[in-house]
């Protein structure tokens, strides 16, 4: 796929090529956010495939993917750029006797010493690059604030260098977890879009793409049983699409066709990584009882399907 004139019908088949199972709701902001070259902020809970985008994104341009994982205490040098100490003080040992102190200062800020960190490495990039910028939410409003002058012109400057303005401005995907409020400047200046955990339909397609040696009745047994996990239990932490691909790998490892009891209780760990989730599923439901509910819901589905 080119950049130039992108189509909507090129997002919908860059989506599909790289098995990402994307309704209009995700395809339509994608485009937008291309087409108007605006940041593009995903939102939705840990799990629901808002990172994957951005690998999609750079997998259908063939290009590269910068990623800045956002964290707690994150800074503007450790996202845009530092200068490297330790070749600079070797550089001084060398020709510190040789010459002038005001000669050493401007050799020693020039380009050769600058570490690029993700902003500065995507702006400065020979070409059009996708950023992602993982969990924005983690960042502080000082940082948030920092980011958003950044996006919006495209452009940095150091002091020792001057203004440094991006060579090709960068698909930018931002994703947010939802651990605090984000401002309503970066909203504005963003493309906005919310992912949710994928319905059982869509986590059966999921399944059979990703992992097409489950077969149709082990992944639509799974995406019920997933399904029932996330929505009829208060876990703390609720199973991510990422996970109900371990879970069914491990399936098929097992050599399952259909799932059993002992399969839950074999593989539970993979869906839920919480103790006090486990002892609650455990509690309410259990192995044998989720086998039991999956079971029930089959039927019903085979029920309307026969009506349909």
């Amino acid at each position: 796929m080119k950049f130039a004139k992108v189509t909507i019908d090129q997002v919908r088949s860059g989506f599909e090529r790289a098995g990402y199972i994307a309704e209009e709701e995700i395809i339509v902001p994608v485009y937008l956010a291309l087409c108007l070259e605006k940041p593009l902020l995903i939102t939705g809970a840990p799990g629901v495939g808002k990172t994957e985008i951005a690998k999609v994104l750079a997998q259908a341009f063939e290009t590269d993917l910068i990623r800045l994982q956002c964290y707690e205490g994150l800074d503007e040098n450790k996202a845009l750029y530092e200068w490297n100490y330790q070749r600079q003080l070797i550089k001084i040992q060398l020709i510190k006797e040789s010459t002038s102190d005001e000669l050493i200062e401007r050799n020693l800020f020039s380009r050769e010493y600058l570490l690029e960190r993700p902003l500065l490495k995507a702006i400065q990039a020979s070409k059009k690059t996708v950023l992602l910028i993982d969990e924005i939410d983690k960042t502080d409003e000082e940082f948030e604030a920092f980011l958003f002058e950044v996006l919006s012109d495209f452009q940095v400057s150091i002091p020792e260098l001057g203004t440094l303005v991006a060579r090709h401005i960068p698909i930018v995907v931002l994703t947010n977890n939802g651990e605090r409020e984000l401002s309503d400047g970066l909203k504005r200046r963003c493309v906005f879009l919310f992912i949710d955990f994928p319905s059982i339909e869509k986590e059966i397609k999921i399944i059979k793409v990703k992992v097409p040696e489950a077969g149709e009745r082990l992944a639509e047994e799974i995406a019920l049983a997933v399904h029932h996990l996330r929505h009829q239990i208060d876990l703390k932490k609720k199973p991510s699409i990422s996970e109900t691909l371990d879970l069914a790998r491990a399936l098929v490892l097992f050599g399952a066709q259909r799932l059993e009891a002992d399969h839950v209780k074999q593989t539970i760990n993979l869906l839920l990584k919480d103790k006090e989730d486990i002892d609650l599923f455990n509690q309410q439901v259990g192995p044998g009882g989720l086998v039991e509910i999956v079971r029930n819901q089959l039927c019903k589905r085979s029920e309307r399907r026969a009506f349909a």
